[in-house]
């Protein structure tokens, strides 16, 4: 496992600004039951940050949440419908602050490392900050079949955006106000991640990347990731996400295919015509001219979509540039793009 201190220290070292006292900080923690960790995570987490406000989402928990979060000192509000991207997006929307710091409540995430990760965002003049977590290593951290789905989908989101990208699913994330109350929040379960790298891709916002160390749950806590539901609904969210972020790439490539097919099924009976004036195969021929009609649709289609995407873009960089920066002083270092 990767050592907390020697990543605070790593982190301290590449910070040149200090958070005003001025910024209000909110930590935001979806949560379902989580009865057995949430209490030491509000506790770690006022203790890192003691002038934020700590926000505790109840996510229609069945155990005592509610009751070890407000002990604990939360705020606690609760979102009824079932599902981490719900609760986000009821987050976002209800919770006013300068800087977000959002974590989940298992106590996976070490709460010590927050100030630098808000720090790092407010010395960069960032949108937003993840905190890695593939660096960590201990049994029991990672299933295996978490860590290889994460590691492929930070390279398809990497190749696609050209920017590489180390931890996509990451949970642990230091967000501006203006990233927040201009983010869509359309997904409803564990994807939510996927679509907030997205988003802050296709903007091209100023993010970074900082290792944090990550450990294993408190005995008796268990985990609400379903690696082959949730790995099949991030796949899908990233094919959708692909069709409206990028549809001339989208229905151009389903357009090759069909060129590709139409052209297959047609060179033999083309090369017969060629050389008796038949056509043999009549209803082949049919289908092959049907086919590559698919495939000038689909072609339109993309361009079509390509326009459309360009005018949403435009209405998100507007939204997005009606909050301030973090960092408005004069001083502020040029921001780091995606």
């Amino acid at each position: 496992m990767t050592d907390s201190s020697e990543i605070k220290t790593a982190t301290a070292s590449v910070l040149t600004g200090t958070v005003p006292d001025s910024l209000s900080i909110a930590v935001i923690l979806p949560c379902y039951n989580e009865e057995v960790a949430i209490g030491d995570v509000v506790r770690s987490f006022r203790a890192a940050l003691p002038g934020a406000q700590v926000y505790v989402f109840d996510n229609d928990s069945t155990d005592a949440t509610v009751s070890r979060a407000t002990d604990a000192g939360a705020i606690v509000k609760p979102e009824p419908v079932r599902g981490k991207g719900n609760v986000v997006r009821r987050m976002f929307a209800d919770v006013e602050a300068d800087i977000y710091v959002m974590a989940d409540g298992d106590g996976t995430y070490d709460a010590a490392l927050a100030p630098a990760l808000v720090e790092r965002l407010y010395a960069g003049s960032l949108d937003m900050v993840v905190g890695t977590r593939l660096g960590s290593r201990g049994q029991g951290l990672f299933r295996g079949g978490h860590r290889i789905g994460n590691r492929a989908l930070s390279w398809l989101a990497s190749h696609l955006f050209h920017h590489q990208l180390a931890d996509v699913l990451s949970g642990y994330r230091v967000f501006s106000r203006r990233f927040v109350k201009s983010f869509p929040a359309l997904s409803t379960g564990f994807e939510i991640e996927t679509e907030l790298t997205m988003h802050a891709l296709e903007l091209r916002l100023p993010t970074a990347e900082v290792e944090t160390a990550y450990v294993a749950r408190p005995e008796g806590s268990t985990s609400k990731l379903n690696t082959v539901r949730d790995g099949i609904r991030i796949l899908w969210l990233l094919t959708v996400l692909i069709k409206e972020l990028k549809p001339l790439a989208f229905f151009g490539t389903i357009a090759a295919f069909l060129v590709f097919d139409s052209v297959i099924l047609t060179w033999t009976i083309f090369t017969t015509f060629m050389e008796t004036g038949l056509v043999p195969r009549l209803p082949t021929a049919v289908l092959a001219t049907g086919i590559m009609l698919l495939a000038f649709l689909s072609l339109t289609a993309g361009l079509i979509l390509d326009s459309l995407s360009r005018a949403r873009l435009e209405a998100k960089r507007t939204a997005y540039l009606r909050y301030p920066s973090v960092r408005t002083d004069e001083s502020s270092p040029p921001p780091e793009r995606s």
